[in-house]
């Protein structure tokens, strides 16, 4: 049918590519230059939708509010991003689900990369507040702020790219690299921070330590949350790292072409993240104490004030600063 069209029908469809179909036009002409996987991108489309309901059961369950939300938009953005993958399978041409795919999947790591420093500041306070080189909540307050102008740069650039041609598509591509890498940045900070505490915990006093939490941080299960968080930020910061690379060959690139390597460094990472902060939920580990833990943020009672093995009143602090003053 194709090969039997006039040169004002191509022209018509290469002009339009949304009234094009596998039967009328060359894969070319596509968003991508293959067929997105069905079983593939359907796997995935599974695991966040599977990974989704257990969030929003055990959210509700232990009430981590703010984890609960920063995850929903992770897992939304992804399970969104692989229905367009899948409508891509049935028809590579229209816009509208290349849209959604690019948009939806390049930013949905962001919010993931928000639980994970929203985990971070309470463990902080677990381990004790006189430890750490920041207060508790300047982590949270940081990373939060830079993944808001990620998720801002990657946001608008993608509607760009996507529906534009020429030099303003390089354009938004150019500005969701800057987002991206921005993101890179900030995981790469993160672990330097959080390298930074770990080494000032190891070199701590028992003193130093958080009493009140003791028995937390001795538990088999809170050790395995902290390795599943460093994978959880290692995976999120492997496909950062691959989404440079491919937004900078461009749409016509190598990378952005290869759904093998797509499949791999974007949805394989990204799932292992997923599964690292759903099974380790904070929730199953900590119980109650994420709000308690919230609530020392709030009032500012993050962990600093203890002597001796046990937590000091407030009261008991200003006694002890008096008497310094003296």
């Amino acid at each position: 049918m194709f090969n039997a069209t006039t040169g004002t029908f191509n022209a018509t469809l290469y002009n339009n590519t949304d009234l094009c179909t596998l039967d009328t036009c060359p894969l070319d002409w596509a968003q991508v230059d293959y067929i997105p996987s069905l079983a593939g991108n359907l796997i995935y489309v599974a695991i966040f939708g599977l990974a989704l309901l257990l969030q929003i059961g055990l959210g509700v369950y232990y009430k981590t509010w703010t984890y609960l939300i920063a995850m929903v938009g992770g897992l939304v953005g992804e399970i969104i991003g692989y229905i367009g993958r899948v409508q891509m399978h049935y028809n590579p041409f229209p816009q509208n689900p290349f849209l959604e795919y690019l948009v939806c999947l390049t930013i949905a790591p962001a919010f993931l990369s928000a639980a994970v420093y929203l985990c971070f500041s309470r463990i902080v306070i677990v381990y004790g507040g006189r430890i750490s080189r920041f207060r508790p909540k300047t982590y949270t307050y940081l990373f939060i702020a830079g993944d808001f102008i990620a998720l801002l740069l990657q946001a608008a650039g993608g509607g760009i790219a996507a529906s534009a041609t020429g030099s303003t598509q390089q354009t938004g591509i150019n500005i969701m690299i800057a987002g991206v890498s921005w993101q890179v940045f900030s995981l790469a900070a993160f672990a330097a921070l959080c390298t930074d505490f770990a080494l000032r915990v190891r070199r701590a006093r028992s003193l130093d330590l958080n009493p009140q939490y003791d028995a937390l941080r001795a538990s088999r299960s809170f050790k395995l949350f902290l390795w599943s968080l460093g994978i959880a930020t290692l995976t999120i910061f492997v496909r950062s790292v691959f989404r440079c690379a491919e937004l900078s060959g461009g749409f016509d690139g190598s990378l952005a072409n290869d759904e093998i390597t797509f499949m791999v460094l974007e949805g394989a990472m990204i799932s292992i993240a997923v599964i690292c902060l759903t099974a380790f939920h904070p929730g199953l580990i900590w119980k109650g104490e994420w709000r308690e833990l919230a609530r020392s943020m709030r009032t500012r009672k993050d962990g600093k004030d203890y002597q001796g093995g046990a937590l000091m009143s407030a009261s008991d602090t200003d006694r002890e600063s008096g008497y310094q003053m003296r």
